[in-house]
């Protein structure tokens, strides 16, 4: 018998375009302490998207419909966790996301939650995993200006 559990979840980078043209990124502040983007697992009838909306609307308030699905961004990171006395091997695919707002009202999941320039974001976000997804991020979004495919 596996004592190894393996799961499947997906999450979002969300970025906020001010007016001023800063560049926002949201995270969420979880119980245990640390600073990370929504996720959650991917629930039997759901591809990664219905996931990502899903879970982006139930941690955040943000509904499916403020926010804008940035092409070209799928980043795939693998990790693993004891819980119960059980190896977790977990997967989590995230996709880039434009938020059209900054109204977030974050579920029972959080202590809080706070929208940071990238600098700020990367210094702020708990795990390595989370720096780099931030980093890789806002070097798509700067891509995708100066492609013209961002309007600011």
């Amino acid at each position: 018998m596996s004592n190894t559990i393996y799961e499947r979840s997906a999450g979002a980078v969300i970025v906020y375009i001010t007016e001023d043209k800063r560049r926002m990124y949201l995270l969420l502040h979880y119980p245990s302490g640390h600073w990370d983007f929504p996720k959650g697992i991917i629930e039997e009838g759901e591809d990664e998207l219905d996931t990502i909306y899903r879970e982006v609307y139930e941690e955040t308030g943000i509904p499916r419909e403020k926010l804008i699905l940035l092409d070209g961004y799928r980043e795939v990171i693998r990790y693993k966790f004891m819980s119960h006395g059980q190896v977790v091997r977990k997967t989590v695919i995230f996709r880039l996301m434009l938020s059209l707002t900054m109204d977030v009202k974050i579920s029972w999941e959080h202590k809080g939650y706070i929208w940071l320039e990238y600098p700020n974001a990367v210094q702020k976000a708990t795990y390595k995993s989370a720096k780099e997804l931030l980093k890789s991020a806002e070097l798509h979004i700067r891509k995708l200006i100066k492609e013209g495919k961002i309007k600011v």
